[in-house]
């Protein structure tokens, strides 16, 4: 029997032939990642350990990108807590406000994400890395803090879920689209801890922006990992980011699934989440009359050039309703600044759009853009939990750019082809 690519991936790193699941492994790890809310925690637990230095100052990102620019005393301290651990452990790639971006879209971007690493961060949706066919998935700040003195991890194999896309999509339709009908079908807890593994030729036709969206809320399904076979696309995107010192592992054609899924897309609609969870979704025609306050786009889902090129496209000579807030949250200052050489950002002001620099704030309700009690946000951010950007009585809903900008342009959610 052969194995699927998790199980090729944790194998390597584990020092063995072959893996089945639900098997415990000690796997060796490429890279720890933590920000600025879960690296503190990590750093006492470190303490802890008793180990004077971090078991590789190379493999350890720290991005303080949650609280940034600081919102208040509690947070500056927070970052100022990785900071001294930075200089103390000479951590590489620490990234200082200014020059940080929100850790998921920058990460990649800095070439320090290769196919068939094995990638551990406190974060939820480090899974973002499977896009790039490299295990990436969330872990607590002790895992973390174990990981950076240890330089390895244990793990439960998962078994694996193959979801198999076919078709053409239809204009405005992305891979935020993709993985909002895949929660919506299968539910939130619908690959509790197993992988989660996306092909077939639409796949194959998407970009590396909707493939990060698409492994990004993973997690959003309950699944340990959002993996995607490395193909011309994976290596085209890292030319010039890394070197050629990877291996890329894909899944045998005798490999045991636990599920099989596939979907024709030819006829799907963008999709809208309602509140109060991923996987309450709605085709765009199905919406009806949802009026907005506040209308958020970036974030680690669809914070990447793609995406602003997408709400620009469609806010261009437009302003966005009065009674409507519009933020703009580009992932790195890298893509803020090609976003500025390509006209965008003006495009954005000029629609009345508040443009920041990069931060997670919005997504979590943290600051700059926390919703009131009874106000309601369409957002490109990955949940929409009760309370989860603000006040417990708001609502949140999901959706991809483009849908996002045509509803700042009308102040309900609407499709862009009512705008465009």
């Amino acid at each position: 029997m052969g194995m699927t690519m998790v199980e090729k991936i944790l194998a390597a790193h584990a020092g063995r032939e072959s893996l089945e699941p639900g098997e415990i492994v000690n796997a060796k790890l490429d890279l720890v990642l933590g920000n600025d809310i879960t690296t503190p925690v990590a750093i006492e637990e470190f303490e802890k350990i008793g180990v004077e230095k971090v078991f590789d100052k190379d493999k350890i990102a720290l991005v303080p990108d949650h609280f940034t620019p600081n919102k208040d005393i509690n947070s500056a301290g927070q970052t100022k807590s990785i900071r001294e651990f930075a200089a103390e452990m000479e951590i590489t790639n620490y990234f200082e406000i200014g020059e940080m971006g929100i850790e998921h879209c920058l990460l990649p971007e800095q070439g320090l994400v290769k196919p068939g690493q094995v990638i551990i961060g406190a974060d939820s949706h480090t899974c973002t890395y499977g896009a790039f066919g490299a295990l990436g998935t969330g872990v607590g700040s002790t895992d973390m803090a174990a990981g950076m003195a240890t330089g390895e991890a244990w793990f439960k194999v998962p078994e694996t879920m193959k979801f198999v896309f076919s078709g053409e999509l239809q204009p405005w339709v992305s891979g935020k689209d993709l993985i909002l009908h895949t929660i919506g079908d299968i539910g939130v807890d619908g690959a509790l801890y197993r992988a989660m593994e996306f092909s077939g030729e639409v796949i194959d036709k998407l970009s590396m922006a909707d493939r990060m969206t698409i492994s990004n809320m993973a997690i959003e399904a309950g699944g340990k990992c959002g993996l995607i076979a490395p193909d011309q696309t994976t290596f085209d995107y890292l030319e010039g980011r890394v070197d050629d010192d990877y291996q890329v592992y894909k899944s045998d054609e005798d490999a045991n699934y636990y599920d099989v899924i596939e979907y024709d897309v030819s006829k799907l609609e963008p999709q809208v989440a309602f509140p109060h969870s991923p996987e309450n979704t709605r085709p765009i025609s199905q919406v009806g009359q949802v009026p907005i306050d506040q209308v958020v786009i970036g974030s680690c889902t669809n914070g990447r050039l793609k995406d602003i090129r997408e709400a620009a496209e469609v806010l261009k000579g437009k302003k966005k309703a009065p009674h409507v807030r519009l933020l703009i949250f580009p992932g790195t200052q890298e893509i803020y600044k090609q976003a500025m050489h390509e006209g965008l950002v003006e495009i954005l002001i000029d629609a009345g759009a508040a443009v920041s620099t990069p931060t997670c704030g919005p997504c979590l309700g943290g600051h700059m853009g926390v919703l009131a009690a009874g106000e309601k946000a369409i957002s490109t951010t990955n949940r929409n939990f009760v309370g989860r950007m603000g006040h417990p009585d708001s609502e949140v809903y999901l959706s991809n750019p483009a849908v996002a900008a045509a509803s700042a342009i009308t102040g309900k959610i609407v499709s862009p082809e009512e705008v465009v």
